[in-house]
Protein backbone atom coordinates (compact mmCIF):
# COMPACT_ATOMS: atom_id res chain seq x y z
CA UNK A 1 0.00 0.00 0.00
CA UNK A 2 1.54 3.69 -1.16
CA UNK A 3 -0.11 6.18 0.61
CA UNK A 4 0.92 10.12 0.47
CA UNK A 5 1.42 12.00 3.87
CA UNK A 6 2.82 15.14 5.00
CA UNK A 7 6.35 15.03 5.74
CA UNK A 8 7.66 15.90 9.24
CA UNK A 9 11.26 16.20 9.71
CA UNK A 10 11.66 12.36 11.42
CA UNK A 11 15.54 12.40 11.57
CA UNK A 12 15.84 9.50 9.32
CA UNK A 13 18.14 10.95 6.35
CA UNK A 14 18.63 7.59 5.17
CA UNK A 15 15.42 6.06 4.89
CA UNK A 16 15.28 3.50 7.10
CA UNK A 17 11.71 1.39 7.37
CA UNK A 18 12.04 1.01 10.75
CA UNK A 19 12.96 4.26 12.08
CA UNK A 20 9.66 5.82 9.81
CA UNK A 21 7.93 3.08 11.08
CA UNK A 22 8.69 4.13 15.16
CA UNK A 23 8.61 7.62 13.95
CA UNK A 24 5.29 6.92 13.28
CA UNK A 25 3.89 4.88 15.40
CA UNK A 26 6.16 4.85 18.66
CA UNK A 27 6.38 6.74 21.13
CA UNK A 28 4.34 6.74 24.78
CA UNK A 29 1.11 7.45 23.67
CA UNK A 30 0.36 7.12 19.72
CA UNK A 31 0.26 3.55 20.11
CA UNK A 32 -1.93 3.27 22.99
CA UNK A 33 -4.29 6.37 21.00
CA UNK A 34 -4.57 4.05 17.59
CA UNK A 35 -5.28 0.68 20.44
CA UNK A 36 -8.72 2.79 21.68
CA UNK A 37 -9.81 4.38 18.37
CA UNK A 38 -9.31 0.77 17.11
CA UNK A 39 -12.32 -0.08 18.83
CA UNK A 40 -14.72 3.27 17.28
CA UNK A 41 -14.47 6.82 16.70
CA UNK A 42 -13.71 8.70 19.94
CA UNK A 43 -14.47 12.27 20.36
CA UNK A 44 -11.04 14.52 22.23
CA UNK A 45 -12.99 14.37 25.68
CA UNK A 46 -13.48 10.50 25.64
CA UNK A 47 -10.26 9.98 24.60
CA UNK A 48 -8.81 12.05 27.56
CA UNK A 49 -10.60 10.47 29.96
CA UNK A 50 -9.79 6.64 29.07
CA UNK A 51 -5.75 7.58 28.00
CA UNK A 52 -4.11 7.18 31.49
CA UNK A 53 -1.95 10.33 32.26
CA UNK A 54 -1.72 12.17 28.97
CA UNK A 55 -1.76 16.08 29.40
CA UNK A 56 -4.44 17.72 27.01
CA UNK A 57 -1.94 19.51 25.31
CA UNK A 58 0.32 15.88 24.50
CA UNK A 59 -3.21 14.28 23.43
CA UNK A 60 -3.42 17.21 21.09
CA UNK A 61 -0.43 17.20 19.48
CA UNK A 62 -0.29 13.27 19.11
CA UNK A 63 -3.72 13.58 17.87
CA UNK A 64 -2.59 15.99 15.56
CA UNK A 65 0.58 14.05 14.23
CA UNK A 66 -1.21 11.21 13.65
CA UNK A 67 -3.45 12.99 11.47
CA UNK A 68 -0.69 14.50 9.64
CA UNK A 69 0.62 11.10 8.85
CA UNK A 70 -2.35 9.72 7.43
CA UNK A 71 -3.30 7.58 10.08
CA UNK A 72 -6.16 8.91 12.00
CA UNK A 73 -8.94 10.87 10.39
CA UNK A 74 -10.16 14.42 12.13
CA UNK A 75 -13.89 15.02 11.41
CA UNK A 76 -15.03 18.13 12.71
CA UNK A 77 -19.19 18.82 12.89
CA UNK A 78 -20.38 22.46 12.25
CA UNK A 79 -22.48 22.47 15.52
CA UNK A 80 -22.61 24.50 18.51
CA UNK A 81 -20.89 23.36 20.50
CA UNK A 82 -18.15 21.87 18.31
CA UNK A 83 -17.76 18.34 17.81
CA UNK A 84 -14.73 17.04 16.54
CA UNK A 85 -14.09 13.16 16.16
CA UNK A 86 -11.51 10.83 15.67
CA UNK A 87 -11.16 7.23 13.94
CA UNK A 88 -8.85 5.56 12.27
CA UNK A 89 -8.25 5.75 8.43
CA UNK A 90 -7.12 2.57 6.79
CA UNK A 91 -4.10 3.28 6.88
CA UNK A 92 -4.29 3.44 9.94
CA UNK A 93 -6.76 0.53 10.51
CA UNK A 94 -3.24 -1.58 8.43
CA UNK A 95 -1.01 -1.21 11.87
CA UNK A 96 -3.20 -2.81 14.34
CA UNK A 97 -1.56 -6.53 13.51
CA UNK A 98 1.58 -5.04 14.46
CA UNK A 99 0.21 -3.60 17.81
CA UNK A 100 -1.60 -6.75 18.58
CA UNK A 101 1.41 -8.62 17.90
CA UNK A 102 3.67 -5.86 20.38
CA UNK A 103 0.75 -6.66 22.69
CA UNK A 104 1.50 -10.13 22.76
CA UNK A 105 5.34 -9.76 23.18
CA UNK A 106 4.29 -7.09 25.58
CA UNK A 107 2.14 -10.10 27.47
CA UNK A 108 4.55 -12.87 27.36
CA UNK A 109 7.56 -10.34 28.85
CA UNK A 110 5.53 -9.54 31.87
CA UNK A 111 4.86 -13.17 32.17
CA UNK A 112 8.52 -13.85 32.03
CA UNK A 113 9.17 -11.17 34.74
CA UNK A 114 6.51 -12.51 36.80
CA UNK A 115 7.32 -16.20 36.72
CA UNK A 116 11.00 -15.20 37.80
Amino acid sequence: MVTTHKKRNSGNPYNCPLTAAVDKIGGRWKPIILFYLSNGNKRFGKLAAIVPMISKKVLSQQLKELAEDGLIVRKQFDEVPLRVEYSLSDFGKSVLPILDEICEWGKQFVDSIQSE
